[in-house]
């Protein structure tokens, strides 16, 4: 009721006609503002409620105010309100119950009144969808109205919002490629607008047009040249405004992200878009302390050079190096030798940005573009040198470790030669840096010999540092150097213990009195520094300092309560925790108490969202740190994305808890469920649900000191959103961690842990899922047989593929999870996927297709017989038949297949055990089979025919097969299969049989040799139930004397400790 009386109110208020006032304007302006939210927001609760009569007075007062209001302002918000309105009066069925409306837009557009003209137009951008059902009836109406306001020659408003009112209709229909076609000769009218209308210093038309690149490219292909043409003009212009060009600059390179093999025929363009981002890159401020400024300023995004360096970054990988690199490399190289410092560093910026899009471009001339940037470490301009440890920090991260192995010697002494520069404090800074983004992705044993040069070098700069931070309170380098300390720390790992002395007391010390407002991200980075200083030398050396550090994170813990909630401190602190869990292992749990308070706090964290429309969202901008997404139809979903990271790491680290402390986090486990499962649905940030999906074992694993019955409770509070999320997570690499989770879920908890409305739900989920999977299949065959299709596009398509297959492979986990679990039970369920999984197998399906479908019925083989034989007629033809297959990987599932089948089957395999022995002695024998793509396979082979001999030996001649088999021993890939393989040589051992002893155990010393073989390459562990039994082998031999000395003495030095270190630990 108070929401009615608010809208009357509102109502009247904006219909006044009162308006001699200003404040009264005010007052309309506003109701106007909230009446629209109201109708937003609240529609159902305020409008449908009115009497029917004061429904229909309030749709002709709006009618009316439109026609009679004197302020252009209050009719356009006037406009949106009938729009919103009457977006809310189209029915299921599509109907517009406010057929007046239509009928007020045709007289409108046609009258000679500008200001209704302008009405109607506002009202169809508002909401393109105001036709509904009878849209296609009008469209030849729709269309030659919007042609004839473009044409409108003495009103540019006029022409502009027609513009802007055809691009919206166009993207309210970007799937009806028909109506895009109708509408494909409107494009010449809009680019037009777009034109004039900026040279009046308006880009609402030339952003209609990004959204047209963004959403509907295909619709500007008719006329692509000249949409690029216009856009290279614009951007080049100069006496344009910066946001204008950059705008203009946005088209092509949205375009080279939704239409790139679109944009890759029209390679003259790019040629020509790329030096006008180089030309945006150079359009620098000179400001005289930049050098010695100890604060980082956040980049100005509104600036040209930081937009043209975004655009050469998504170009690059929009286009692919193929395209770019060519066009770009000579403008490089000539920026680079410039007297002027500006296009030095543009230079180099740009060979930064480029380098993930042209990756493998770049590799090739990776020596040459190195040496060449090292150059720039001595220019004499600090802000070249900036760009130089940039570029070098980001070829770091980009061609890691590639980059790291080629260029070790000379990168280390240059970056640490440029951090020497002491009158340079940002450069000093920068070069810290690009060491970290080395030191972090190089690998151990190239970072050693530079070790002690490295930490006295670090050393030294701290200790400056630390001095400069009493003396004059700089910081910026000391934040730098604490965490290139941490970096080459949790690199060289326990070869850091030397240097842990030299370095703790100081980082204390920081920790300890480094308390300032001002010091907080010094703060942070020093106590992340002694964390993973700890993790790296180990608990024994780090146990020295670890109570004196636990006091110094719990008094900031404690202080806590007084960190504003955008202290950095707050991450660092929670990461750290989390390391200290690590070191400390089950002695942390005395911890916990203090910690996870403010733990669960900031993994609580709920994001500021917002519905806006495009009037909303003009008050708002990015830098305030909002992101939107377009949802269509004039609005968007804004988020406030400050606290997100965050929250992310504090998720990260209550799975850090679970997976280190077990059964020591079981009084946490309630509230971190509850918690947990409501985020697999928190769509804000991928890395907050792969952590909600990753807890959900763990968690069910800490709760089992709790009882079954606990257990049980958090398994049924859990098991639906897992459901629904594998249903309805939309990104693939998310998914496969809610999958896996799931399946680790169902083993942990065993049969009967899914009810029968969540197998129903889990099966039609599987089944859409596959159907899905070979949909996609069709959809890319499709994509290579369009006009676009190139080499990039196909590059495209495999990673699509191989993201496809990734989730198939976790659907099978899935399967395997349910089948080990509920073994034939499940089958009756299985059936209505059935039909699918042997799609998979078909002869045409791609290699991964079978191999994941032979997997699964390897599965229904293991845990489903004897019954399973009664699918036999769809399987058993296709896994003998693909022992032979020209993929490694399918025969490695056929051959595996077969060794269940022997191990498990039953009687009914038996014969078809018989058929495959020859097929699979084949592949063993086959030229190549132990190469590196092979071996795997020929190794499930060989285990197999041990299979079979072993579980099933009437099928097959064991005397004449087991020669050969012995001498296809031992296996070094497959580590489950080698301990297959080994226990069935105990078992012919133990027996005495003759074949593998040999006449008076003569071919003992083989025996000897196969085993240490197995013992060297890591086949056998010591955990593994046959190595006891082969211990007690050799222990027989060991009594024997000169058979002892000949079996030893036939072995490598390797081999004889492996058998002798067998010996002390079976």
């Amino acid at each position: 009721m108070a929401e009615q009386q608010q809208f009357y109110l509102l109502l009247s208020n904006l219909l006044s006609p009162d308006n001699t006032v200003r404040k009264q304007a005010e007052v309309r302006q506003m109701a106007a503002v909230l009446m629209r939210r109201m109708l937003s927001a609240s529609f159902d609760e305020v409008f449908p409620s009115l009497a029917p009569d004061v429904q229909n007075a309030v749709k002709d007062e709006l009618l009316l105010g439109i026609q009679m209001e004197g302020s252009s302002n209050i009719r356009k918000k006037t406009c949106d309100i009938a729009a919103e309105l009457s977006r809310n009066l189209i029915d299921d069925d599509g109907n517009n119950q406010w057929p007046e409306i239509l009928k007020f837009l045709f007289e409108s557009v046609s009258s000679q009144n500008v200001a209704l003209r302008e009405a109607a137009l506002h009202i169809f951008w508002n909401f393109p969808g105001i036709f509904g059902n009878q849209q296609q009836h009008y469209l030849d109406v729709i269309k030659r109205m919007l042609l004839q306001c473009m044409q409108d020659q003495e009103n540019s408003m006029i022409r502009m919002l027609a513009a802007r009112a055809a691009a919206a209709f166009v993207l309210a229909n970007e799937n009806n490629t028909p109506l895009q076609k109708h509408f494909a000769d409107m494009l010449p009218g809009i680019l037009q607008a777009v034109n004039d209308s900026c040279y009046q210093n308006d880009d609402s038309v030339l952003k209609s047009l990004v959204e047209l690149a963004d959403t509907a490219p295909k619709y500007l292909r008719p006329h692509l040249e000249p949409t690029l043409t216009l856009s290279l003009k614009l951007c080049a212009d100069t006496t344009l405004q910066n946001m204008q060009r950059q705008l203009a600059l946005e088209v092509i390179v949205t375009l080279s992200e939704t239409a790139s093999a679109m944009l890759r025929k029209h390679s003259n363009i790019v040629s020509q878009a790329i030096p006008q981002m180089l030309a945006m890159m150079v359009d620098l401020e000179n400001d005289e302390n930049w050098s010695n400024s100890d604060e980082l300023e956040d980049d100005d995004f509104d600036s040209n050079a930081v937009a043209g360096e975004s655009a050469l970054d998504r170009i690059a990988c929009g286009l692919g190096g193929k395209v770019v690199l060519p066009l770009i490399k000579e403008h490089i190289m000539q920026m680079l030798q410039n007297p002027d410092w500006k296009y030095r560093h543009a230079g180099l910026m740009a060979l930064s940005a480029i380098g993930e899009g042209c990756h493998q471009q770049m590799e090739g001339i990776l020596n040459e573009i190195v040496n060449f940037v090292l150059l720039f470490l001595q220019d004499p301009h600090p802000r070249v040198r900036y760009a130089a440890c940039n570029a070098i920090g980001q070829m770091a991260t980009d061609f890691a470790p590639t980059f790291q192995r080629k260029f070790h010697d000379k990168v280390i002494s240059a970056l640490l030669q440029t951090m020497e520069d002491q009158a340079n404090p940002r450069v000093q800074a920068h070069a810290a840096a690009a060491l970290i983004n080395f030191t972090e992705d190089c690998p151990k044993s190239l970072l050693l010999p530079y070790l002690d040069n490295l930490v006295n070098h670090l050393h030294v700069i701290m200790v400056a540092k630390l001095q400069e931070l009493v003396q004059k309170g700089t910081k910026l380098v000391l934040e730098q150097v604490v965490t290139s300390i941490a970096s080459v720390a949790d690199t060289a790992e326990e070869k850091f213990v030397p240097y842990y002395d030299l370095f703790m007391p100081s980082l204390k010390h920081i920790v300890e009195n480094g308390v300032q407002k001002e010091l907080r991200l010094l703060r942070g980075k020093t106590i992340e520094c002694i964390s993973l200083i700890g993790l790296a030398v180990g608990k024994d050396k780090f146990m020295q300092d670890a109570s004196d550090v636990m006091q110094l994170l719990l008094k900031t813990q404690t202080d806590s309560s007084e960190l504003e909630d955008d202290d950095p401190q707050i991450s660092y602190m929670i990461s750290a925790w989390a390391r200290m869990c690590k070191i400390l292992g089950k002695e942390f749990q005395q911890y916990l108490p203090v910690v996870m308070g403010p733990l669960m706090k900031t993994a609580s964290i709920k994001p500021e969202v917002a519905l806006l429309d495009t009037q909303d969202m003009e008050n708002m901008s990015e830098d305030d740190g909002w992101e939107f997404v377009n949802l269509g139809d004039q609005q968007s979903f804004g988020i406030k994305t400050a606290g997100l990271e965050e929250k992310a790491t504090a998720c990260q680290m209550l799975v850090c808890y679970a997976k280190e402390l077990k059964e020591g986090f079981a009084e946490y486990t309630e509230q971190v469920v509850k918690l947990m499962v409501p985020l697999l649905k928190f769509y804000f940030h991928d890395g907050v649900r792969v952590a909600a999906a990753e807890s959900m074992p763990l968690l069910l694993e800490c709760a089992r000191v709790q009882g079954p019955e606990y257990v049980t409770q958090m398994w049924h509070f859990m098991c639906d959103s897992l459901i629904k999320g594998i249903g309805t997570e939309p990104d693939s690499d998310v998914l496969s961690e809610v999958m896996h989770s799931f399946a680790k879920c169902v083993e942990l908890m065993g049969e009967g842990c899914l009810n029968k409305e969540h197998l129903e739900e889990l099966g039609n989920i599987m089944k859409g899922k596959l159907e899905e999977h070979f949909k996609n299949q069709e959809l890319r065959q499709a994509k290579r047989q369009d006009e676009d299709y190139d080499e990039q596009v196909e590059e495209n398509l495999q990673d699509e593929d191989d993201s496809d297959v990734y989730i198939l492979t976790k659907i099978s986990d899935i399967l395997h999870s349910m089948f080990s679990c509920y073994k034939d039970k499940v089958l009756p369920w299985f059936e209505q996927i059935l039909p699918l999984i042997v799609n998979l197998i078909c002869p045409h399906r791609p290699w991964a297709d079978k191999q994941w479908g032979l997997c699964i019925f390897d599965d229904v083989i293991e845990h489903c017989s004897p019954t399973s034989f009664k699918y036999a007629e769809y399987f058993l033809r296709p896994m003998l038949q693909y022992i032979c297959d020209n993929s490694p990987e399918v025969r490695q599932a056929a051959a595996y297949g077969v060794g269940v089948m022997a191990q498990f089957g039953g009687e009914n395999y038996r014969p078809f055990c018989t058929e495959a022995i020859p097929h699979l002695v084949g592949v063993i024998q086959m030229e190549g089979s132990r190469s590196k793509e092979n071996i795997n396979a020929t190794e499930n082979c060989i285990s197999a025919v041990g299979k079979v001999m072993k579980y099933r030996p009437e099928c097959v001649n064991v005397n004449e097969i087991l020669p050969h088999w012995l001498s296809w021993l031992p296996l070094h890939e497959d580590k489950e299969e080698a301990v297959h393989t080994f226990s069935y040589l105990c078992d012919l051992i133990e027996s005495n049989n003759p074949i593998v002893l040999g006449p008076n155990n003569s071919s003992l010393p083989r025996v000897f040799a196969i085993i240490a073989d197995g013992l060297t390459n890591e086949a056998i562990k010591n955990e593994d139930a046959c190595s006891k039994r082969l211990a007690n082998v050799i222990r027989q031999v060991q009594g024997s004397g000169g058979l002892w000395t000949e079996c030893m003495t036939s072995l490598n030095e390797a081999q004889q400790a492996a058998i002798q270190n067998l010996l002390n630990t079976a």
